[in-house]
């Protein structure tokens, strides 16, 4: 499994000059390099090397292995869309492998117009522990006045055991995750921050002068890093529980679930930053890397379908959190009822060792973010 890294590097006022004139050089190359394969309908990078590898270099003073990490930016953003020309910006990222930049852990090489410039660079034990499974390709950025590279690692993955029942999870937006042993990881806090930031935006957009954009400016990205930091300590507790009690993980798909869904006008900002998404990735990966099994089931009728009788109903959701079976009279929060039945579901769809599937009721575990 390839995991990412992050380096920060650390740079004198003449570096950054001398990285900016690079980055900004290798962008207008890389639309340059866009032009004409746009226009030739070029997206094999062979063929599209031929046309434009010499006047390049020639136009743009760049090294034959920055051009070379040109053209394979080029087609590998044009594969995506051949029906519209891609943009790169100004100052987007640059690629970089072993022939043009060498990733020590107390410094990097890298290449520049101007030749080579060493760096020291700024990194945590996290990124020590995992240093000597560095890869040769790493991308180079630049994020609110500071340069950072970003290298890819090659985590081994463990092998999966052979769990014992399943863990079910139903991801939501009231709550942002609750598992079949009902613990329940609230979205209060989350919602809250996410209000007063919206509230803060509001405000210094009306008010509009010098200092007010300046804060704004400042504010860019906290809420974002806040959610980030949730869902990782979310999917953390999830694998861990799961790893502790050897069971295997059940998750819905929920592709596509923001055009499959509609809601009222002033929940729509709380909709569309629901970072579900995020956290599906992060349960993904952190499973992988331990180990867990991960198992992924339709989403379809998880929460109006009763766990006792399996009638299915859309009226047994009596409300948004409350679901009580038209059928049986079986009464229950929502969220736990999905994720029981994401648990079951899971547990068909790949039959596991163990006598019990589901979890049974548990006193409620909230856990307040």
């Amino acid at each position: 499994m390839l995991q990412s890294l992050m380096l920060r590097l650390e740079t004198t006022d003449a570096d950054k000059s001398r990285l900016l004139k690079t980055m900004k050089m290798y962008n207008e190359a890389c639309n340059f390099v866009t032009e004409k394969a746009y226009s030739l309908k070029l997206a094999n990078k062979y063929k599209l090397h031929k046309e434009v590898y010499q006047e390049t270099r020639r136009r743009f003073g760049l090294s034959s292995q920055l051009v070379v990490r040109i053209i394979g930016k080029v087609v590998e953003a044009y594969r995506r869309d051949k029906t519209i020309q891609p943009s790169f910006k100004q100052f987007g990222a640059i690629q970089y492998d072993q022939r043009n930049s060498r990733v020590m852990i107390d410094k990097v090489s890298i290449m520049t117009l101007q030749g080579r410039l060493r760096l020291a660079t700024r990194i945590g034990e996290y990124q020590k522990a995992r240093f000597d499974r560095v890869q040769g390709q790493c991308d180079l950025i630049y994020r609110n006045g500071v340069f950072y590279l970003i290298v890819v690692v090659d985590a081994p993955d463990k092998s999966e055991y052979d769990p014992i029942g399943v863990l079910g999870i139903d991801l939501g937006i009231e709550n942002i995750a609750v598992d079949s042993d009902r613990q329940i990881f609230e979205s209060k806090k989350v919602e809250n921050t996410r209000q007063r930031y919206s509230r803060l935006r509001s405000t210094l957009q009306h008010v509009a002068t010098k200092s007010a954009k300046r804060k704004l400016k400042k504010l860019s990205g906290k809420e974002r890093r806040f959610k980030k930091d949730i869902n990782h300590v979310i999917s953390k507790a999830i694998i861990s529980k799961a790893k502790g009690t050897a069971r295997a993980i059940g998750i819905e798909n929920l592709k596509h679930i923001r055009s499959r869904v509609t809601v009222r006008r002033s929940q729509r900002d709380r909709h569309s930053k629901w970072a579900f998404g995020e956290l599906r990735n992060f349960v993904t990966y952190k499973a992988k890397r331990e180990g867990v099994p991960l198992m992924v089931v339709n989403s379809k009728n998880t929460s109006r379908e009763c766990p006792e009788c399996q009638y299915i109903d859309k009226r047994n959701r009596k409300t948004q959190n409350q679901f009580e079976c038209l059928q049986c009279g079986y009464k229950e929060m929502a969220d736990y009822v999905a994720a029981v039945n994401i648990a079951a579901r899971a547990a068909v769809k790949q039959p596991v060792v163990g006598e019990t599937l589901i979890s049974t009721y548990k006193p409620t575990e909230f856990i307040r973010w």
